[in-house]
This record gives C-alpha cells, sequence and structure tokens, in this order.
C-alpha cells in the first residue's frame, strides 16, 4: 500500500501538519533567533495521530513541496544537481528559459542564480531534518503526557523511521556540500558549525545503526512505502561506499544481498513505470511514494520535482523539454560484436557520432537496449505514446534531439494527473531515491576494491542479464511496450547484451567495467555527477566531456574548467549570512567559493 493515498485520515493530518511546516520551510533553517520563527507548536497535535501524521509530513518531504517550488534544487531524482552537470544530461529546453540552470551545467556556480537553486535544495533537505525531528519530539511528549497513547511497539517503529528519513536528508546535504551541519531532535542551537565530512559521515551512519536497531525487517502496518530495518541496513551500505569504507561496505552490502528481501525486477520496462501492480517492488529500497488525483486541486503530491522534464509542444505532454539527455550519453549505449559496451572494447572511437541517432541511422547499429527504456528518439516508440517525433523537441540546435525517459509514465497505466499546471506532466511514478540494481553494483565495486574480482564479475552479468530480457516494442497496446530483443517488430536498432566470459584477473579493467555498468544501468537518474565525485575522476572525465561536446553544443564552450573547487558545491551565502552569532559566521564556506 502506499502510505500517502491508503490512509486518509493520515493524509490529512500530514497535510495540515505540512501546511504549518511550510510557513517554517519559507524560512531558513538557521533563523538569527534561538527559537525559529514559524516552528510548529507540537503541543498542539500531542497524540498518536498527531505523531503519525508528523511522520507522514517527513516523508512528503522527500520531493519538492509548495514551499520549495523551484523544480530543479528540490527534485527528488537530483536531476538539476547530480544529471546535469554530469556528461548524462543537457539542461535542455532552449536558451532563455531557466538559464540559471545552464550556470549549474556550465560549471558557473558562484551565479546568483545557482545560489537560488542551491538554496531550494538546502530549504528541502533540512526542512526534511525538521520535520523528522518534530516528529521525535512530539513522540517523547505524547509517551510522557499518555504514556498509554502509543504502544511500545509503535513507539519504536515511529522513532526509527524518523531517524532514518533524518539521515536520508542530511545525506543529501552531505554528498552536495560535505561539510554540513547536523542535527537532532534535541539540539536548540540553530546555528551550529559545519561538521568536516568525515565527521557528517560517522553522524549519518550513527543515526543509521540506530534505525537499524529499532525498526521491524517488514514494514509498519504493512504499509509498503515506510522503512525497514534492510532499507536502513542497505543505506548504511552506500554511506559507507560513499565513504570509502570499502571493508565496511562490502560486509554491509553482502548481508543485505544474501539476506535481505531485495530481488532485481525480471525486465527493465518494470523499474521505471506508472504501472500500480509494479508499485514498490522487489527492486525498491526507498522510494518517493508520488500521488496523483488524490485530491489535492494543484497536483502537488506528484512527481513534482520532474514536471519540467517532459517531451515538449508537439508531444501530448506539452511542455518543458529540460533535462535532455547528452550525445555522449547516446553514444555511451552502443555495443562491440560480443555485445559488450565499445567504451571499453573502442575507447578512442565510441563517442564519434555527431549526428541524431534516430531510428533510420541506428537500423544496424548494436545497442544496449537500456538506450531506449531511457532516451526519447525520433523514430523509436516512446513508451506507448507512438514514435517520438522531432516537433517533440524545444529547440533541437541548442539542446539536441533527444528527450528523457524514465520518469515519464505509460499512457495505458493511468498515473497522469487530471489536474495542475499542465497535468500531463504530472503522475503517480514512484521515484527510486535507491534501487536494489544501484546496491549491487556498489556491492560490486566493494568486490573489486577487495580483489574479489570474480565476485563483481558475477555481479555485473547478473546486471547484465536483465537488462538483455525485454526490449522496448512498437507499444501500440500495453502487451506490446515490452518484447523479447529479438522480436520482428524492432527495427530501430540491432540490440545485443553480452556478458563478461572471460575470468577478471586486472583489477584496473575489473573497476572500469563496474563503473562502466553504472552508468549504463542508472543514467539520468541523478547520480552520475555524485559518483564522479567519489571515484575522484570527475575532474578528468568532465573536461574531457567539455571539450568534445562544445563543439555538438556552442553554449557549453562557455564552461568554466572543472576544477578541486567544483568537487562540492558553494553553501548558499544566505545561509553563511543567518548563521551568524553576533558578527561571527558559524557555517564556514566550501573551498575555493
Amino acid at each position: 500500500m502506499n502510505i500517502f493515498t491508503k490512509h486518509p485520515a493520515l493524509c490529512r493530518t500530514a497535510l495540515a501538519l505540512a501546511a504549518v511546516a511550510i510557513t517554517w520551510g519559507c524560512k531558513d533553517l538557521l533563523e538569527t533567533s534561538a527559537t525559529p520563527q514559524g516552528a510548529l507548536n507540537e503541543s498542539t497535535l500531542a497524540n498518536l495521530t498527531g505523531v503519525e501524521g508528523s511522520l507522514i509530513a517527513a516523508y512528503r518531504a522527500l520531493d519538492c513541496t509548495d514551499s520549495n517550488f523551484a523544480f530543479g534544487g528540490c527534485s527528488a531524482s537530483n536531476w538539476g544537481l547530480g544529471s546535469v552537470p554530469s556528461d548524462d544530461a543537457y539542461k535542455g529546453s532552449e536558451a532563455q528559459d531557466f538559464p540559471d540552470m545552464t550556470d549549474i551545467e556550465n560549471y558557473h556556480w558562484g551565479s546568483s542564480g545557482v545560489e537560488g537553486i542551491l538554496n531550494n535544495k538546502w530549504q528541502q533537505v533540512y526542512e526534511g531534518v525538521v520535520r523528522a525531528n518534530s516528529t521525535l519530539r512530539l513522540l517523547k511528549e505524547v509517551q510522557t503526557s499518555n504514556p498509554a497513547a502509543v504502544s511500545a511497539d509503535a513507539a519504536k517503529g515511529i522513532q526509527g523511521e524518523a531517524i532514518f528519513l533524518r539521515a536520508h536528508y542530511h545525506f543529501e546535504a552531505w554528498r552536495v556540500w560535505g561539510n554540513i551541519g547536523y542535527y537532532r531532535e534535541d539540539d536548540h542551537d540553530f546555528q551550529k558549525p559545519n561538521l568536516t565530512s568525515d565527521q557528517v559521515a560517522a553522524e549519518l551512519l550513527k543515526d543509521l545503526d540506530q534505525a537499524i536497531s529499532l525498526l521491524l525487517s517488514t514494514p509498519r502496518n504493512g504499509q509498503v512505502g515506510r522503512v525497514t530495518s534492510w532499507t536502513a541496513k542497505a543505506y548504511k551500505g552506500r554511506v559507507q561506499a560513499y565513504a570509502g569504507q570499502w571493508a565496511e561496505a562490502l560486509k554491509t552490502l553482502q548481508d543485505v544481498k544474501n539476506n535481505g528481501p531485495y530481488a532485481l525486477e525480471p525486465s527493465y520496462d518494470r523499474v521505471w513505470t506508472g504501472f500500480k501492480e509494479f508499485e514498490n517492488g522487489k527492486e525498491t529500497i526507498l522510494a518517493y511514494q508520488a500521488s496523483a488525483n488524490d485530491g489535492d486541486p494543484n497536483g502537488n503530491n506528484a512527481n513534482t520535482g520532474e514536471r519540467l522534464n517532459f517531451p515538449h509542444s508537439g508531444s501530448h505532454f506539452g511542455c518543458c523539454g529540460f533535462h535532455q539527455p547528452s550525445q555522449n550519453l547516446v553514444n555511451f549505449f552502443q555495443v562491440d560484436a560480443n555485445g559488450l559496451p565499445l567504451s571499453l572494447s573502442s575507447p578512442s572511437t565510441w563517442n564519434a557520432r555527431n549526428d541524431n541517432l534516430d531510428a533510420k541511422a541506428s537500423a544496424n547499429v548494436a545497442l544496449d537496449p537500456r538506450l531506449d527504456w531511457t532516451v526519447g528518439r525520433d523514430g523509436v516508440p516512446y513508451k506507448d505514446w507512438g514514435p517520438h517525433d522531432p516537433t517533440w523537441i524545444r529547440a533541437p540546435g541548442f539542446s539536441g534531439p533527444y528527450s528523457p525517459k524514465k520518469m515519464q509514465h505509460e499512457k495505458a497505466s493511468g498515473a497522469e494527473s487530471n489536474v495542475g499546471w499542465v497535468p500531463t506532466q504530472l503522475n503517480s511514478d514512484n521515484i527510486h531515491l535507491y534501487r536494489y540494481a544501484d546496491l549491487l553494483l556498489m556491492l560490486a565495486e566493494a568486490e573489486v576494491e577487495s580483489g574479489s574480482l570474480e565476485n563483481a564479475r558475477a555481479i555485473v552479468n547478473q546486471i547484465r542479464t536483465r537488462a538483455g530480457a525485454k526490449a522496448q516494442g512498437p507499444g501500440t497496446d500495453r502487451a506490446s511496450i515490452a518484447v523479447p530483443l529479438n522480436d520482428p517488430s524492432i527495427t530501430w536498432a540491432k540490440y545485443k547484451v553480452g556478458l563478461y566470459t572471460q575470468p577478471w584477473t586486472d583489477k584496473n579493467a575489473a573497476r572500469d567495467a563496474v563503473r562502466t555498468e553504472r552508468r549504463l544501468e542508472l543514467a539520468m537518474e541523478g547520480q552520475r555527477f555524485f559518483d564522479l565525485r567519489r571515484w575522484k575522476i570527475a575532474e578528468q572525465v568532465l573536461n574531457a566531456y567539455v571539450a568534445v561536446e562544445k563543439n555538438r553544443r556552442s553554449y557549453i564552450a562557455a564552461a568554466e574548467p572543472f576544477t578541486s573547487r567544483h568537487l562540492l558545491y558553494p553553501i548558499p551565502q544566505v545561509q553563511i549570512e543567518l548563521s551568524k552569532a553576533g558578527s561571527t559566521s558559524n557555517l564556514k564556506q566550501n573551498p575555493g567559493w
């Protein structure tokens, strides 16, 4: 069940609480007084219903709320901060629309427009922290004033979920800014100084260990949108991998793989989908539970952070053409005669193609089928909306001929909203914040770093086997959206997925293969920039990307060289000013900014 739509009483409470929390969100977390203005008067909700509603409101902050409605910064998928500044995607649309996102793409991160995008992200993640901590304080108040109101088991579950969510929101801040303040429910100083990145990692792991100890292995009340001890264990492994704690990550992620409830979906079309029967499947570790047509008159519980990222006016969706796949990404899905990534077997030629890889051009090109679950290409079916068409692109001379495809719903799914600003762009497709394929590939990384290269090969082959299960079909009805790779209806590619049949004996080659697989599997999911950064190859990869891509998209010629200062985003200056005690700022700016 979806915890936001299947329990209307809780949902109404959560919406009421969220309305109060928005008052806080319109302020900044770091207020100039010890008692923040607009803070929730928790005593008015000091009962079980209020506690549960407060917790639901903490879940709701996973994506943009109407208190932080700037799309690129607050989106659950991080498309603006994790995809656009990488080699996966262009900003998209046209030059005049949302030029601040062009500054993100071109690494002009000191601009005032980028400051606004980053402040939007800051508000979103720390609003989530505030809501999680408010839930914990409220729970304690209810337990003190009316001990019989909340059972011991329910209290443990509520506490575990809130602590997990607090860790998630801090993780999001950590991978954007690195050096951040960490807030728990008993903090009264809202002008805390930054911790170092390593200190933040330690705090995250402390919270996740506590969440693991409190949560059950199955969702509380049977509501599958809620986190469990396995969610927290999986997330612990993620934090350890990000921190480069490979021995610890190996142990944690192996435990989740061997004993946890997760599995790959049988085919890729079931991963990003609006069909309800595939919602919260075995691959889902953590997802924003998007909800459409649930009574909100503006559709704000749907995929709000993604609503700019649909084909433009020639299509059914009508707007707005952002987050367009790059030519580099499209070229990356080419495979060699063995069905293995061409980028590995022919590193000097795989990125040579500059023309539109439309259905005609690719008819005899060997491609990984994940390309057409990820990218909308002219002449190729766009799920079940008919062939992608050149008129769907807002300004092809500016941002190329391709459209994003993963987070867009199927026509037959019934996931589309019927209310809101351009309702055709709003849907109830859940947004994966962490999925099992992501975990497996981090485990493969840990296996490589520990020297267990054959274990890593087995994991990558498992991912590739699933990739070869189904391809985009003609999409004339629901049954033909996904078909076998050799289906005679496919005329726009020669899909091929090979396995690594030779033992892996070279650690560097194994590492490259795992990293290549992460890009293929997780493309356009907001992960790529953060991967390049934690692998310590962002400067090398992104400067090489710009050197080629500026000849394809002329505006990229204005990009700044990517240097060490770009490894962390600048902390919004407004937050530094608000952190002042007297004339001294407690928050310190990241190096180089």
